[in-house]
This record gives C-alpha cells, sequence and structure tokens, in this order.
C-alpha cells in the first residue's frame, strides 16, 4: 500500500467484506458486530453483555474465524484459578521447572460470562489487557500481537456472580449491550439454524494486515475541536468537576476517567474509517459514546431511585 488515503480505503473494503462473512452466520445484530471490529482495528477489547441465547458466543467465535488469528476460549467458573488462565510452571523430568502457557496466549481470547468467577482469577486477565504480558514466578512473557479480550456477561443472574471492579470495566474499550433480535430476524435464525446447512466463513485478514490497520487508525489526523469535544464530553460526566453538567451534578456519583477520552478519539477514527471518511467529525465520536461511556459512569442513589438509567444521562449529555 503505498499511501494511507489508499491504505484507508483498503481497511473500509476489508470491513465490508468482513460484515459479509460474519452476516452468513450472525442474523442482525449490526451494531454490535460495528462496535466489536472497531474494537479490533482500534486495539481495544469488548465486554458483550446479554441475556442467555443472544449469541454472544456463536459471534465471537465467527469473527476469529473470519479473522486469521490465534483463537481460545475461556469458560469462566467459580473455580477457575489465576494459573488456569496465564498458565503455571510445571517440573519436567529432569528437575527444572518449565512454564507452560495457559490459554491467555492467543491473539483473540473469548473470556465466557467473566462474572462467573471470583475477583483474584478475573484480576488474572488485568495485566495482560494493560500489559500485553503477563508475568509468572517473577518471569515475564509478551503476549502474541494483536491482542484482543472479547468477554461475555449475563446480566440476569446474579446468584453466583461477581461483579466486575470499576478498574477492570475500565480497561474495556466497549461495553456492548445485546438486545432481542426482532420479529423478522428470529424468523431468519430458525430458518437458518434448524435445517441442515452449514455456512462456512472464509479468512478476510492476517495478523499482519491487522496491526498495520491499528498503525493507520493512530495516524489518522484529527481536528481540534472533535478532540475538545470528546474531552469536553468526557469533563461533563464528572460531578465534581468545574465543567460538570448539572443533570451530572444531580444524577452521578463518579464520571469517566481519562481513558474514556482516549478511546472517544481512537474509536472516531476508526469508525470514520471503516465509514470510508478519512478523519473524523464529532458525529463520529457521538457514534461511539454510548458503549465507551456505559460502565465508566456510577449513579447516585437519586438517579437509581428514580430510575434514571446511564443511557439516559448519556444521552441527555450528547
Amino acid at each position: 500500500m503505498q499511501n494511507d488515503k489508499e491504505a484507508a480505503d483498503a481497511l473500509a473494503a476489508h470491513y465490508q467484506a468482513l460484515r459479509r462473512e460474519i452476516g452468513k452466520v450472525i442474523v442482525g445484530q449490526d451494531e454490535v458486530v460495528r462496535l466489536v471490529l472497531t474494537a479490533v482495528f482500534a486495539q481495544g477489547h469488548c465486554l458483550l453483555v446479554g441475556v442467555p441465547g443472544l449469541a454472544k458466543t456463536l459471534l465471537i467465535q465467527t469473527i476469529a474465524d473470519a479473522l486469521d488469528l490465534s483463537f481460545n476460549r475461556i469458560q469462566f467458573t467459580p473455580d477457575l484459578m489465576p494459573s488456569d488462565i496465564v498458565g503455571s510452571e510445571t517440573l519436567t523430568q529432569q528437575r527444572e521447572f518449565q512454564f507452560v502457557k495457559g490459554p491467555i496466549f492467543a491473539n483473540l481470547v473469548l473470556a465466557d460470562e467473566i462474572n462467573r468467577t471470583p475477583p483474584k482469577t478475573q484480576a488474572a486477565l488485568l495485566e495482560s489487557m494493560q500489559e500485553y504480558a503477563v508475568t509468572v514466578a517473577g518471569q515475564r512473557y509478551p503476549l502474541a500481537r494483536p491482542f484482543f479480550v472479547l468477554a461475555t456477561q449475563n446480566p440476569i443472574e446474579q446468584e453466583g456472580t461477581y461483579p466486575l471492579p470499576e478498574a477492570q470495566l475500565d480497561r474495556f474499550m466497549f461495553n456492548v449491550q445485546l438486545g432481542y433480535p426482532s420479529y423478522a430476524e428470529e424468523l431468519n435464525i430458525v430458518k437458518n439454524t434448524t435445517a441442515d446447512r452449514q455456512h462456512t466463513v472464509s479468512k478476510v485478514l492476517t495478523a499482519a494486515e491487522i496491526q498495520a490497520y491499528q498503525a493507520l487508525v493512530r495516524r489518522v489526523p484529527v481536528a481540534d475541536n472533535v478532540v475538545e469535544y470528546a474531552v469536553s464530553l468526557v469533563h461533563k460526566t464528572r460531578p465534581q468537576g468545574e465543567r460538570a453538567a448539572p443533570r451530572a451534578q444531580q444524577l452521578l456519583e463518579w464520571g469517566a476517567g481519562p481513558r474514556a477520552s482516549q478511546y472517544l478519539v481512537v474509536a472516531a477514527k476508526c469508525n470514520a474509517l471503516i465509514s470510508g471518511k478519512y478523519s473524523p467529525d464529532i458525529e463520529d465520536v457521538r457514534a461511539v459514546a454510548l458503549p465507551i461511556l456505559r460502565h465508566r459512569l456510577v449513579r447516585n442513589f437519586k438517579a437509581e431511585a428514580e430510575g434514571v438509567t446511564v443511557e439516559q444521562i448519556i444521552k441527555e449529555l450528547l
């Protein structure tokens, strides 16, 4: 690719090809697919929240099939230990310690039902998500790049679950909420899944191409007013701040941190590229604001008592 303009056009074309391949298996969920692919190109992690049976796991496995990347799935359970994720040292026949890598050593890691495991095990993911490495017995092991954690969570069953701590939630670029399919989509799903038809998903992108696109996203130029809009939006959410919005002061306990501002700008750049534009505008920031801010705002007692959701507060701030 000679220049960034050609690379941007190629990214938009590859994005459409990915959508077509994923669409062979996944019916609807267009917004969810867009956000997960945005996270892939923007080098972020994604948390998918939805009731059982909405194909969260199938969606992530299909995306893994369409990307030429190594893929591991970890089913989180209450008895899962940190060593079950990162790996452990074992004693060989030569009486030497050898590190056996855990499932975290893959390009794409599906953390299924992440809130089913205690905080100690959830914390094993923290270092890998932020530092792209794990430390075992004082030895640091880097992870292969690109590296993404796509986690799923079930919002209904609260028994036997361990809510993710704020520090870990903050490391997810997007919190994506999955809704029920429409009547027409569900008809399609039932027809596709109850017939004797196998859909094969073709590989669209390699690891090297994804890394090249991630670097391209970082190089996208952004106008000052777009960055100012993103930072101003985050400042509006901080009830104790001098730029706080009146609604935030009334309804929020805590606002979003600086990582939200960074993610807003990077995700807006990526959103512009996959939409066929070469630079983001304020609309691109608004398009990614909800899933970025949703898990970073903490409502106060007044908001909870009045039944005001985080989504309603964010829409008012936009």
